[in-house]
């Protein structure tokens, strides 16, 4: 069966999707690609990538996602997320729709505003104020979708950007999850896309949570949304330990792991009582998972969580 993508199991009830995300250099290639053959044959649902372009040494973050979803079958992937201003958007949507037309729609786009402005400047890239920013991001999200789906001829006039006469890929438009932080992109992200990261690895009982997700609800809302259509994916870095750590989250309340029963424990209530759609699993030093606990995560923690949320809601 083709699998098509993380996607929504009805117009309110988001499909609960499990992946892990790595910060890859170059000569981490191949254990990156051996830990998506693994996560791809034990049925997760994603892997994504950083995207710093500025970075010499780390992959690029599409070419690697085209590179390994060419060697997975299941596994959809994403740039966590993308550093929009030097990606335009009409080249953006261009690789969008290649990568879900070639890979059976198994693509996410992830997108960001951009945060590190010095960096992206030192790239060529003219140096946008923050509200500015957020205005081609929202702009941005929306051209690519108009450049997806098929139909007439796009033109497009915005602030930042323009198109003539441009046909879209006839391919449907990847989901669209955003890093927003601030209220604008917040609200952004209420009215265009189609899920929300929240940063610096904020998690369910943050208050980064608690203050941002009702700016996205009310957002959505006012143009007529549903916002429960707009899932939460949490990028979850932590240890997965043999014997249950006394305290699984630090003195600040961030969570640092525990045993599999403490995560099938704590991802279950995320979901549950706080509404969480995805999570992302960060090795504790940002860099690739290794093979144990990545297999740990896949093999006993999701399939748990799978079956208790299947259980709660009456579908197992």
């Amino acid at each position: 069966m083709e699998h098509t993508g993380p996607g929504h199991n009805g117009p309110s009830a988001p499909q609960v999707v499990f992946g892990f995300g790595a910060h890859s250099d170059i000569d981490d290639g191949p254990e990156l690609l051996r830990a998506a053959q693994q996560a791809d044959r034990d049925g997760l649902d994603i892997f994504s990538l950083s995207d710093h372009p500025y970075l010499g040494a780390r992959l690029d973050a599409y070419a690697t996602l085209g590179f390994v979803l060419g060697r997975t079958r299941r596994l959809s992937g994403f740039a966590n997320v993308t550093n929009l201003p030097t990606r335009p958007a009409p080249m953006l949507a261009r690789t969008v729709t290649s990568l879900s037309a070639l890979s059976g729609g198994r693509v996410v786009l992830g997108m960001g505003a951009g945060g590190l402005w010095d960096r992206i400047a030192d790239m060529g890239v003219p140096r946008l104020s923050p509200g500015a920013a957020v205005d081609a991001f929202e702009e941005a999200i929306v051209l690519v979708k108009k450049l997806s789906g098929g139909g007439p001829p796009v033109t497009y006039r915005g602030r930042h950007y323009q198109v003539d006469r441009i046909e879209p890929a006839p391919v449907p438009a990847a989901p669209v999850w955003t890093g927003s932080v601030g209220p604008k992109s917040l609200a952004a992200t209420g009215r265009v896309a189609d899920g929300w990261i929240p940063g610096h690895a904020a998690d369910w009982l943050s208050e980064r949570y608690r203050t941002s997700r009702p700016i996205i609800d009310e957002a959505a809302a006012a143009v007529g949304r549903d916002p429960r259509e707009i899932r939460t994916v949490f990028n979850l870095p932590g240890r997965i330990t043999d014997r249950p750590l006394a305290a699984p989250r630090d003195r600040a309340g961030r969570w640092v792991g525990g045993s599999v029963d403490q995560w099938v424990e704590e991802l279950t209530g995320a979901v549950l009582a706080h509404g969480a759609s995805g999570f992302v699993l960060f090795a504790p030093d940002g860099g690739t998972q290794d093979a144990v606990s990545l297999g740990r995560w896949a093999r006993e923690i999701v399939p748990t969580v799978r079956e208790a949320i299947a259980k709660e809601n009456g579908t197992s």
